[in-house]
């Protein structure tokens, strides 16, 4: 993993890597920050991932059948 300065000084062999099919992390103040990779690459990772995706209406019909045991909560007092 490079830092964002190692990234920053070496940005062409950064892109290079990444469009040579090795993906690139960089870190920001020592954490995990963005990865640099190819657009061929981003766009297959794009579109594997709409493809495994449901439509939001099939979402909503996967929910179970049936009530749902609710927390008992009771609203709290307000004072205006």
């Amino acid at each position: 993993m490079l830092s964002l300065q190692d990234a920053k000084n070496r940005f062409s062999a950064v892109v290079d890597a990444a469009l040579a099919g090795r993906p690139q992390e960089v870190s920001r103040r020592g954490k995990p920050a963005v990865v640099v990779l190819s657009v061929e690459e981003y766009h297959r990772l794009l579109d594997a991932a709409q493809t495994r995706r449901d439509s939001f209406a099939d979402h909503l019909m996967s929910f179970p059948e049936g009530d749902l045991p609710r927390a008992e909560a009771r609203p709290r007092d307000v004072q205006f």
